[in-house]
């Protein structure tokens, strides 16, 4: 039994894991597919290295060729101008010269010699030219009438500076018969600049030879000048435009149309092919780096592929707790087993959230009834009072008073109706509030006075409507002593992103229990029902972190504050 035992855990013991096949297979066909890349690649290597490199060179010629052709052409537009401008009256021509040299930058001066070599006229940037030129580089006396682009040169007709340039000149005739020749000497830095950022693999370059074989411009002139470094420019002057190897150097050459200067891109065949070579390694270093790594993780990430949808599931089960109204579920795809268990657990989620929403729009039902009987506590208890002020006047003989409360009363009533809205804007509730007060202070007597400071800013936006009216009447009935001059101040300003109101009296004043029980206070209650409402209806339509907070000091008076947040018409369904 016991040998059986031994056997049975031996075989288990050696037998092969998934995980283990699938990560040597994986191996293998990584490591066959390198062999067979690195084998085609060896086999076509030779034959195309050196035709890529062929093309690199001649594309990249080939932009230098047009850089260099597209400024020389825009110089022959801009000599053609000048052509055009020298038949012109001497002030416009000065105005036409002096124009171009501060609007085109590379311009250094532009100069006008006489058949004999006589220079006749010059145009510079406020450069002064020499009393004396012995030998004026940027003269060359022309035989025919077409346009000539010198060799790069020191420019020497000017004191105290001596700027490298490239001179285009061609001859003219000015009103059909002095004939003279006009010189413009353009900076060559920005064609060097160029032309020196251009690199044909590591060691590659470019330069400009004219047809003779003279080095125009070359990025290593130094060298060439110090003798340290020698080009084949006068072999190059027997070649045809295109590519030519030879001794393992890839000559490109392009003949610019518009002048004959030629773009001579010069590579290296064994540095394009070391190039590649060394690509080669990289390539297969960082694939063998790939096969061990998959190697190593395939175990792992198949023994995951198994546990994921069900730890996807669970993630979407927690967060569904936590975020159930806003919760949107995704089926996850896996074993049969997951994906009903998937769809069991999509369905559950769509009954939960419907039967929330209904919830939801139960209990604003709910808190719209309350609302309403909230505003019906509150004009009943206010229509009460006014009236009784109204009859007390007609029993003592004030009709006209009588008469004035009554139309302040029906302004009173056409704001608080407001067409069945029940936020109204600021302005139209301190209307509201004003012809309360009107009111008040006919049956007072004038017993006391009132005042309003409100931010003009605060006029347009909604607020719930009859939420002054309770505060002012509070103040009068209980807050103010009428055996002195009482005072109510009304104010309304903005605080950071809510509109807050304010009504102060300087009457008897409260203790802080007492202010706490006003707010406390059930409806049956007979004292301080309005502001227990106005409280109610604020936090009902706005929100807990809204409403009505009180403030007092016996015999100082009491401040009420409304907090609510800025509501414009436009965020306002009416």
């Amino acid at each position: 039994m016991k040998n059986n035992t031994e056997i049975r855990k031996n075989i288990k013991d050696k037998r092969i894991s998934l995980s283990f096949v699938m990560t040597c297979l994986v191996a293998c066909i990584v490591l066959v597919a390198c062999i067979i890349g690195v084998a085609i690649f060896a086999y076509f290597y030779e034959n195309s290295v050196e035709q890529n490199a062929i093309t690199n060179s001649d594309q990249v010629v080939s932009q230098v060729e047009n850089m260099v052709t597209n400024y020389t052409k825009d110089m022959s537009n801009i000599m053609e101008m000048v052509r055009v401008n020298m038949d012109e009256s001497e002030e416009e021509r000065n105005d036409f010269f002096q124009n171009l040299i501060r609007i085109r930058e590379d311009v250094e001066a532009i100069t006008v010699h006489s058949e004999e070599g006589e220079l006749i006229a010059y145009w510079s940037n406020e450069n002064e030219l020499k009393d004396s030129i012995d030998n004026n580089l940027s003269y060359t006396k022309l035989e025919d009438d077409g346009l000539f682009i010198s060799a790069p040169h020191v420019q020497n007709l000017f004191k105290d500076y001596y700027p490298w340039v490239v001179t285009f000149s061609q001859k003219m005739q000015i009103e059909e018969k002095e004939i003279i020749q006009v010189s413009m000497d353009i900076r060559f830095s920005n064609i060097a600049s160029y032309v020196d950022t251009v690199g044909i693999g590591t060691h590659g370059y470019c330069y400009i030879a004219d047809k003779e074989g003279n080095i125009v411009y070359h990025p290593q002139q130094q060298l060439l000048y110090a003798g340290l470094k020698k080009e084949q420019s006068d072999n190059i002057c027997d070649y045809k435009d295109g590519t030519h190897t030879l001794n393992g150097v890839i000559y490109t050459i392009h003949t610019l149309k518009n002048c004959d200067w030629r773009i001579v891109g010069v590579s290296y065949v064994d540095e394009q092919i070391d190039v590649k070579v060394t690509e080669m390694i990289r390539a297969v270093l960082f694939v063998a780096i790939m096969v061990i790594l998959a190697t190593v993780l395939t175990g792992g990430i198949l023994a995951k592929s198994f546990s994921r949808p069900a730890k996807e599931l669970a993630s979407a089960m927690r967060k569904f707790v936590k975020e159930a109204e806003s919760f949107e579920f995704y089926p996850v795809k896996g074993t049969g087993e997951i994906e009903a268990l998937s769809d069991s657990f999509g369905q559950m989620v769509l009954q939960i959230q419907e039967l929330m929403e209904k919830v939801r729009n139960e209990e604003i039902t709910l808190r719209k009834t309350e609302l309403n009987a909230l505003q019906a506590q509150i004009n009943p208890h206010f229509l009460y009072n006014t009236l009784d002020s109204i009859a007390w006047m007609c029993e003592v003989g004030r009709t006209e008073e009588a008469i004035e409360m009554v139309n302040a009363l029906a302004r009173l009533f056409r704001i608080s109706i407001s067409k069945g809205h029940e936020l109204i804007t600021v302005e139209q509730e301190l209307k509201h509030a004003e012809c309360y007060l009107k009111i008040q202070k006919f049956r007072y007597k004038s017993q006391f006075t009132y005042k309003f400071q409100v931010e003009e800013s605060c006029l347009g936006y909604f607020c719930n409507k009859i939420t002054l009216q309770p505060l002012i009447e509070n103040a009068i009935v209980h807050g103010l002593d009428m055996s002195e001059k009482g005072e109510i101040l009304i104010e309304v300003f903005e605080k950071d992103q809510d509109i807050i109101m304010t009504v102060c009296d300087n009457g008897v004043g409260m203790t802080q229990t007492q202010c706490e029980e006003i707010l406390q206070k059930d409806s049956n209650q007979k004292n301080g029902i309005g502001i227990k409402n106005v409280n109610d209806r604020v936090k009902i339509y706005f929100g807990e972190q809204y409403g009505v907070t009180i403030s007092s000091e016996l015999d100082e008076g009491t401040k009420v504050e409304i907090r609510m947040p800025k509501i414009l018409e436009e965020d306002y369904e009416m």
